[in-house]
């Protein structure tokens, strides 16, 4: 069996993301395998759930992206996040009578449909994977907050190179950046727009910038960080909200509060 906080050989990208959060042991990542195992393909373009839904399981992405989104009376679309490989659409999204919001697919992608009662059952057998899980949440509440910040308050550039950095420390976690700072980025021009408040022209018009100041490569839907630091720095980016350099944030808290020798 694998001692908690040794590496355990695995590419599933949920296992990846909660091990940052809490060492787990060999048979906390058997559990979260078997948990991934049954998954479907689903095209581009599905709706996961539509607002107004009753929900009664757990959405889990292996491969492809999601986003959040509503929509207004007159058509108008806000992307309120993405959803990467290795994140779970709310763990607690069954206990909403209805849907707030909708989440659809902004790529091809791979799904694992959880039943409410299977995500309760792993909580109560596996304390710690439960406290990963909590972390998680409060990692995902603490990305609205900036993603909140980035519409409300920073410039059209910041807007979207703070989106950038973000979304490469990200993906990092769960291995799909390359040594090049080079990812895949399945987004619209129009979906970049409907994410940062601005319109269209404006962000194509950014992207020209941050092109010509060689900040950025982009071709064939993939995204190439050219100066992360410099990217960083223009938008404000730390990583402290994401909670991913360092040890799992376990360790990190339990030496915190660990009584002087």
């Amino acid at each position: 069996m694998t001692p908690a906080g040794e590496p355990y050989p695995t590419d599933n990208p949920l296992i990846r993301k909660l091990g940052r959060f809490v060492p787990l042991s060999g048979a906390e990542c058997a559990a979260l395998e078997q948990l991934s195992a049954n998954s479907r393909k689903h095209p581009a373009g599905t709706d996961l759930i539509v607002e107004g839904d009753k929900p009664k399981a757990v959405f889990l992405i292996l491969k492809g992206w999601a986003y959040r989104y509503k929509h207004l009376a007159d058509g108008r679309r806000q992307i309120m996040a993405y959803l990467i490989p290795g994140d779970l659409c709310d763990i607690q999204i069954f206990l909403f009578e209805k849907m707030d919001h909708s989440i659809g697919l902004l790529s091809d992608a791979v799904v694992v449909k959880i039943p409410a009662a299977e995500i309760l059952d792993l909580m109560d057998r596996f304390p710690r994977i439960e406290r990963a899980l909590l972390w998680g949440t409060l990692v995902d509440e603490a990305t609205l907050r900036e993603w909140l910040l980035n519409v409300g308050q920073r410039f059209a550039l910041q807007r979207v190179a703070h989106l950038f950095c973000e979304l490469c420390v990200r993906l990092s976690v769960v291995g799909l950046v390359d040594d090049a700072e080079s990812f895949s980025l399945p987004l619209t021009q129009a979906e970049l727009a409907d994410t940062t408040g601005m319109t269209t022209v404006h962000i194509n018009r950014t992207l020209q910038r941050m092109r010509k100041e060689q900040l950025i490569a982009m071709s064939h839907g993939r995204l190439t960080i050219l100066d992360f630091e410099r990217l960083a720095e223009i938008s404000g980016f730390t990583q402290t909200y994401l909670h991913t350099d360092g040890p799992p944030i376990e360790q990190r808290l339990r030496s915190r509060l660990s009584p002087p020798m």
